[in-house]
């Protein structure tokens, strides 16, 4: 399902922002892929979302549902001095004065009075996984894709373009919502801000750049794409079925609005499958190593096979259990 961008601050162009992308990029952060058309379009007419037994996951902390190699990469930077802290110093109440300014005047912010059924997917979304909604904002852009800011403590935003709103479902929106959500809850915001620079062109930026270019470059793409898994998990948990975070994946890969009704869950889980066959053997996986080594996010396919397993683990039955009423 999400990715940071300093905007025009010298780093980029408007289309930037400091945020998860959901598309995977090399070059530039589309997060999250967070870095997540309906099966079949969706009227715009008054929806509910089924919520009626659903209660949430009482005192669910971010470990719970953090994906391993998330939880090794992230102990990898925080070992590194300093860095969380010059990060926040320098460019946190910068980054996002100038971020929060820039989505206030150019996008529609979300409310019980703009939007109303986007912000009940929101609230809902941030009540299940027991963590606070941040401001949510609409943007117009024919790139479908969604991304969150939040760097020095001050309440964070989650932006989602257009044309993701209308590639989805309004169940695969929650998800991608909850993927954002998950970035926030795991607290991703220090590490995305270093993951994003770097790529938006870092290498000029006299100090801090070079730092990041000669000793972070491989680590960054490696946490982001782990931290990816994690926040994938945070839309299964408020989905409640695999099939509709596995959607949002796969319509990101290759789905419009005019095919979305034709688009086959379960083929593409068959896809994956194949994938991994034939990357299996010596060189295979050399390439397959070759080509992720400096994506943002986790190959569509490997996204997939991996939600679809973890919906199926004892760890995320036992996450389940702590929503059924109890007596």
């Amino acid at each position: 399902m999400a990715c940071l961008s300093l905007s025009s601050m010298a780093f980029a162009p408007k289309e930037s922002t400091l945020g998860l992308n959901y598309l995977n990029r090399s070059s530039s952060i589309c997060l999250s892929q967070i870095e997540f058309g309906p099966i079949k379009k969706c009227r715009r007419v008054g929806f509910s979302v089924c919520r009626a037994t659903l209660n949430g996951f009482p005192n669910i902390d971010a470990d719970d549902f953090r994906h391993p190699l998330d939880k090794q990469n992230t102990l990898i930077m925080r070992a590194i001095p300093g860095l969380n802290e010059l990060v926040k110093g320098v460019l946190g109440t910068v980054a996002e004065t100038f971020m929060a300014l820039e989505n206030m005047g150019t996008s529609v912010l979300v409310s019980e009075k703009q939007l109303p059924e986007l912000h009940q997917l929101m609230v809902e979304a941030a009540e299940i996984l027991k963590t606070e909604a941040p401001d949510l904002y609409v943007r117009q852009s024919p790139v479908p894709n969604a991304y969150t800011l939040a760097i020095s403590g001050k309440k964070p935003f989650v932006v989602v373009h257009t044309s993701l709103v209308d590639l989805l479902t309004r169940k695969e929106l929650q998800a991608v919502l909850a993927h954002e959500l998950g970035h926030l809850k795991c607290d991703h915001g220090v590490w995305l801000t270093i993951a994003n620079i770097f790529i938006l062109g870092a290498y000029g930026v006299p100090g801090l750049g070079g730092l990041i270019a000669q000793v972070l470059e491989e680590q960054l793409f490696l946490w982001l794409r782990a931290a990816e898994l994690t926040c994938d998990r945070a839309a299964l948990l408020v989905a409640q079925d695999p099939k509709v975070v596995v959607s949002v994946i796969m319509k990101l890969a290759g789905g419009s609005p005019s095919i979305a009704d034709q688009l086959n869950v379960d083929a593409f889980l068959e896809q994956a499958i194949s994938y991994d066959k034939a990357s299996s053997s010596p060189s295979g996986r050399y390439i397959r190593n070759a080509q992720t080594r400096q994506l943002s996010h986790p190959l569509p396919v490997l996204r997939a096979r991996e939600i679809d397993e973890w919906s199926r683990s004892q760890e995320y039955r036992n996450l389940l259990v702590r929503t059924l009423p109890k007596g």
